[in-house]
């Protein structure tokens, strides 16, 4: 069983890499901001709790967050493995997703993966990253871009640039994200769990390099 957290900024190749895994190891990936959306489209009693939150411009607290996960983790999908992409983001709700898995599904993390890109790398990946709206095919203006300039090599689309993709506003991620997963790696370095892999290298040999860790 591999039961996963995945920690990497924003660009960083989480999603690459979390696919090659899924494929070879018959996982589920779950992320906190699919599972909030479901929720809240559902209307479940949790979900509307967030959909009320995030109306407000304010953060989800950890207690609505860890209930929704709570229902997502119990679900069957789940009994062969996860990862998780999004959360824990403190200290706080590590502490909870440690004790609810050990309490109430008899199980517990077997592996965290911090994959570590320089924010500069970051910035070029990011800011030139643009995305089909019919499809939701990704190109990168620079590293992949598509055939035709601003146009989906699959169905033709113009492309867009998501709103959050900005240098400002990826700035703003960026610094959210280094100050919360900063206190996550000590904890889970001291439990012996971490494992940072340096994210700059080509996905086939970072993919190498997580396998060795999962085998």
């Amino acid at each position: 069983m591999k039961n996963i957290v995945f920690l990497g900024a924003p660009g960083s190749g989480k999603g690459t890499q979390s696919g090659l895994i899924i494929r070879d190891y018959g996982i589920v990936q779950i992320s906190t901001g699919d599972i909030l959306r479901g929720a809240v489209k559902e209307g479940s009693e949790l979900g509307l709790l967030a959909e009320k939150y995030m109306n407000d411009g304010k953060l989800v607290p950890d207690s609505v967050i860890i209930g929704i996960m709570r229902d997502r983790l119990a679900q069957p999908d789940c009994i062969k493995g996860f990862i998780l992409d999004g959360f824990p983001r403190t200290v706080a709700q590590a502490e909870a997703l440690d004790q609810m898995l050990r309490s109430e599904l008899g199980t517990e993390l077997t592996h965290v993966i911090s994959l570590e890109v320089p924010d500069e790398l970051i910035f070029d990946r990011i800011t030139e990253r643009r995305s089909c709206p019919k499809c939701g095919h990704v190109y990168n203006l620079r590293f992949n871009p598509p055939r035709k300039a601003d146009v989906c090599d699959d169905d033709g689309a113009e492309l867009i640039q998501r709103s959050d993709d900005t240098r400002e506003t990826l700035g703003n991620r960026l610094k959210t994200y280094h100050e919360s997963t900063a206190l996550l790696k000590v904890l889970y370095a001291k439990r012996n769990k971490l494992k940072v892999v340096d994210g700059t290298r080509m996905p086939a040999e970072i993919y190498e390099v997580i396998k060795g860790f999962l085998e």
